[in-house]
Parts: C-alpha cells; sequence; structure tokens
C-alpha cells in the first residue's frame, strides 16, 4: 500500500473538479485590486468569498502603520515569544484588546486557528470536559483533542441539549468548559448566548465564546454575540481572530479570569510558534482602531448583508435562517455545488464552496461573504448572477425576485 492511497477518494475528487477546467481550491488572483475586487488573468472578478468583512485590507491608515511598522522594527520576528521575547508592539496590541473588550487581560496568538487550539488545549486537560456545539469550527475540535480532554458534543444551537449533556457530567470530576460561537461561519447562524448562560450558570461551568465572525459585526460597539446579547460578564473567555473584520492574521483570547497568565507557558501553540511580524501587528491595532471609531462600517456591513440575505432568499434558494456577512445557499449536493460555484466564476463572481465535514448536517454550501466595502450595484449585480446560474442549472424558478427598495415600497 502506497503512502497516499488513504486519500483516494480525495484523490479522485480532486482530479474530477480538474478535469473541469476550475478547482475551487486552486484558485489563484493574479491582481487583487481593492477588498471587492481582483484580476483572474484580464477578467476582473467580484469578490464574494474573502471574508474581509469592514473592508480594511486597503484601508490607508492601516496600510501606512504595516509600512512604516516593517521599516521600523523589520520583517519578522524569527521565533516564539517565548523564545525571543515579546516586541513592545504585541504588548501594546494586548492591552488594546483587553481594554476594547472591558477585559483585565488579552493574548495574541499567531492565527486565529491556533488561538483556539492554544486556548482550548491549555484550558482543559484529560481530566475535565469540553462541552461542544456539534456545528464547531475544526479550530474547536482539534483544540480539544490536543488538550486531551473528554469531548462531549450537544445539538446545534440546543439550549436544553447542554442542559442535558451537563446534567449527566454533573458528578463527574473535572472541570466544564462550554464552548460555542458568536456567528457560525458556515450558515451564518447565531447562538442562542441567553439561552446556553442560563445553563452555563445552573451548572457552574466555564463559556468559552468563539466570536471569529462576529467580531466588527454584532454588539453596539463591535465586540460580537455576547455584547448584543448582553451577557459579557458571564463569558469567561471570547476568543477570536484577526483575520476577518479586522483583515489581517493571527487570533486572541481575552478574559477577567485571575492567573490568566499561565496560559502563555502552558498553551503549546503560543509556546512554540513564532510571533506575529511587526507589520501584521500595526496593521491589526490601527484597523482595531478603525473598527472602534467608525461604526458607520458596521451599519454598513449589516446593511449589505441584509440585501444580499433578501436577494437570495427571494430568488428562491434555501439559505442560512439569519442575515449576516455569511449568506450560504444550500445545494443539492457537492457535484452541483462544483457546476454552480464555476458558474458563478465564469460570470465574474468569486464564492466559496463548502462541503462535509467541514459544514454541518453533510451540507453542499455555496458560501458568500459579503463586505461594508461592497456598494449596492455590487450587491445586485452578484444577486442577478446568482440568479441567471441558478435559473439556467433548474435550481430556482423563473421569476425574478424585486428589489429590496421596491419590496419595501409593496409592504
Amino acid at each position: 500500500m502506497a503512502l497516499f492511497d488513504k486519500y483516494a477518494a480525495l484523490i479522485g475528487q480532486f482530479a474530477s473538479l480538474e478535469a473541469t477546467g476550475y478547482n475551487p481550491f486552486n484558485v489563484s488572483f493574479d491582481t487583487v485590486l481593492s477588498p471587492t475586487e481582483a484580476m483572474i488573468g484580464a477578467r476582473r472578478i467580484l469578490l464574494f468569498g474573502t471574508n474581509n468583512y469592514l473592508g480594511l485590507t486597503y484601508d490607508r491608515a492601516v496600510i501606512e502603520a504595516a509600512a512604516e511598522a516593517t521599516q521600523r522594527l523589520g520583517a519578522g520576528t524569527t521565533g516564539s515569544r517565548v523564545a525571543n521575547g515579546s516586541y513592545g508592539t504585541h504588548r501594546q496590541l494586548e492591552r488594546h484588546l483587553a481594554d476594547f473588550y472591558g477585559r483585565k487581560h488579552g493574548m495574541v496568538f499567531s492565527t486565529g486557528y491556533q488561538a483556539n487550539l492554544g486556548i482550548l488545549s491549555a484550558l482543559a486537560g484529560k481530566d475535565d470536559h469540553l462541552i461542544l456545539d456539534a456545528d464547531s469550527h475544526a479550530s474547536i475540535y482539534d483544540g480539544s483533542r490536543l488538550g486531551h480532554a473528554q469531548v462531549t458534543r450537544f445539538r446545534h444551537n440546543d439550549p436544553a441539549d447542554l442542559d442535558n449533556r451537563l446534567r449527566r457530567l454533573a458528578d463527574t470530576p473535572g472541570d466544564k468548559i462550554i464552548v460555542v460561537e458568536g456567528i457560525y461561519s458556515m450558515l451564518g447562524d447565531t447562538a442562542p448566548l441567553r439561552e446556553f448562560v442560563e445553563v452555563k450558570r445552573k451548572w457552574g461551568a466555564y463559556l468559552v465564546i468563539d466570536e471569529a465572525h462576529s467580531l466588527g459585526v454584532l454588539g453596539r460597539t463591535g465586540r460580537g454575540l455576547a455584547e448584543a446579547a448582553g451577557v459579557e460578564a458571564d463569558v469567561d473567555f471570547v476568543v477570536g481572530t484577526f483575520s476577518k473584520s479586522l483583515g489581517g492574521i493571527g487570533g486572541f483570547c481575552v478574559s477577567d479570569m485571575d492567573g490568566f497568565d499561565i496560559l502563555r507557558v502552558a498553551s503549546r501553540p503560543y509556546m512554540f510558534t513564532a510571533s506575529l511580524p511587526p507589520s501584521v501587528v500595526a496593521a491589526v491595532t490601527e484597523a482595531l482602531n478603525q473598527l472602534r471609531h467608525r461604526p458607520a462600517l458596521r451599519q454598513q456591513l449589516l446593511d449589505n448583508a441584509r440585501r444580499f440575505h433578501a436577494g437570495l432568499a427571494d430568488l428562491g434558494f434555501n439559505i442560512g435562517p439569519e442575515a449576516s456577512p455569511v449568506v450560504s445557499a444550500i445545494m443539492p449536493d457537492p457535484a452541483t455545488a462544483f457546476t454552480f460555484w464555476s458558474k458563478l466564476l465564469e460570470a465574474g463572481l468569486y464564492t466559496n464552496v463548502s462541503l462535509p465535514p467541514a459544514t454541518p448536517k453533510g451540507l453542499a454550501l455555496l458560501r458568500s461573504s459579503v463586505s461594508a466595502a461592497h456598494s449596492r450595484s455590487q450587491i445586485d449585480h452578484a444577486v442577478q448572477v446568482f440568479a441567471e446560474t441558478g435559473r439556467a442549472m433548474g435550481l430556482i424558478g423563473d421569476q425574478a425576485a424585486a428589489p429590496p427598495e421596491m419590496r419595501v415600497a409593496a409592504q
């Protein structure tokens, strides 16, 4: 048996994709023009699959901060913060994050994936229990494995099932740590956080929320779902990423819990990974500043998300239950999803294909992400491309949806 024979099914799937001339895993943009447009060869492509929620990747102040930091502090740190020491800007960013969330402590990781990997593996040891929403991100599941904790899953967004799982564990030794997300990355739905908090209080558990897709999106100041739900005091740890609303790379955790800094030596992903380069730290620090002082960006994002979500719903697509920056159209099967994706790309619209096991309930999804930088005309054009493609493939009817402003006027 050859080493890679175990991936025979995956290799076959990739080969079939390559035969079509399009492979969503190998798309290469020759030039990125803005947060919403790129070039593939001579073709201009509209970007609806980049998670660039606030459009800050091309913000002038963010770019200038990154350039200045590179000139002043160099291209990289060449090692972990434990081995090579922290730069002052690392600590500064951690203080800014803690202040933004109104917390005592902040900790920065080199990726958002690492933040979950590092925090969950350090919080829960082999005698503890992680209670995970069944639709949790891969980084949450991988973090639970790294720490050798006992893992229990509960039905997605089901407080009653969470309550039942904790009841069964009530007499079992070890800490119980609940892990949920603010906005789930596949269908764009939010957690019933107030109900989860009630269950957490009832059983004396701890609560971790991953606000990766809700930072900069939800809440009065953009802190995420916990702020929007009014339960921040009951959330013990907030984990997030810099690669969505903040337009960079990296991850973080904030908390009020005493003794938090022990995680810097207990978390192996933190200890043994090179730290973020000065340019990224500076860019993220400035992006956080933009998030805090430009609430209009968040409002524009939500307006765009509602417009796009409503447009696809009116066409008859089966989509996620809530209007959020993540808007997924459920496809009948993976083959249809790949075909649909390729036809969208041919028409100049870039989206994402999401397939099991990354998706809930084995769904095949055409996943789009909306940005504050999208213009109304770009939103409407994307809806129109979905309409034309859906009709051509027989997935929706021939009747076009009315533009959002017409629906409002008719109500």
